[in-house]
């Protein structure tokens, strides 16, 4: 399980960094909302917990950002905030839990187990892979757009399941090659760019919205526009 933390006093973000590490948790520290912007739209967490009154980009922003990367990811607000329009606030931006701070770690540490609990059993049960009207359906193995049905591949099929995954993300061509190719990256090779111009002209030709895209010097990207 790996865990985002965005919070501004470094010893908190110690101590609660520590305390999940003991637990066996894989945990990353941003310090600043900035930092953790851009650590939400470069990976993936299994829980994201932020604090509000954060540095340039705030902890509700923080929270509407990760709802419009990935709806299913849980966020658990850890703040001093603790009037009820702050609370509102904090729901309304999608977060799923609330702790006022001071807190004890044995709370926090529990409402994370319960957070990520919920989302691995909804993540198993889900049936289908679905952005605007593309949806991949785990169980059948099958692709549509629009409800027009699309054959790719094995390889195609397990480029677009990982970019459905992460969509909203920042995929590099080094992650596609290690989990869809199993490989360490071959520089002089073009495989990737190849296979995401077979899923462009299978996806995304012919419709108005685009939803595989380049993002230069990084890598792709799946979203609606």
């Amino acid at each position: 399980m790996k865990i985002l933390l965005v919070e501004d006093e470094p010893k908190l973000a110690s101590f609660v960094k520590k305390g999940f590490g003991n637990e066996g948790y894989e945990i990353e520290v941003a310090y600043d909302g900035r930092m953790g912007q851009s650590l939400i739209q470069q990976n993936r967490y299994d829980l994201v917990i932020l604090d509000v009154n954060l540095p340039y980009v705030n902890g509700f922003e923080l929270c509407r950002l990760v709802r419009r990367q990935d709806a299913r990811v849980p966020v658990l607000l850890l703040t001093a905030l603790d009037s009820l329009d702050d609370k509102v606030t904090g729901f309304e931006a999608g977060t799923d839990d609330y702790l006022v701070k001071p807190f004890e770690f044995k709370e926090l540490l529990l409402r994370a187990r319960v957070l990520m609990r919920r989302h691995t059993e909804a993540a198993t049960v889900q049936p289908a892979l679905r952005i605007a009207d593309l949806e991949l359906n785990l169980d059948a193995k099958t692709v549509t757009r629009a409800g027009q049905r699309i054959d790719l591949t094995t390889k195609e099929y397990s480029l677009l399941e990982y970019l459905l995954l992460n969509r909203g993300r920042i995929i590099s061509r080094v992650d596609i090659a290690e989990k869809v190719w199993e490989l360490n990256f071959d520089t002089n090779t073009n495989v990737i760019d190849v296979y995401v111009s077979y899923l462009r002209k299978k996806l995304d030709k012919g419709y108005p919205v685009k939803l595989i895209h380049t993002v230069v010097g990084m890598g792709y990207v799946l979203r609606e526009g």
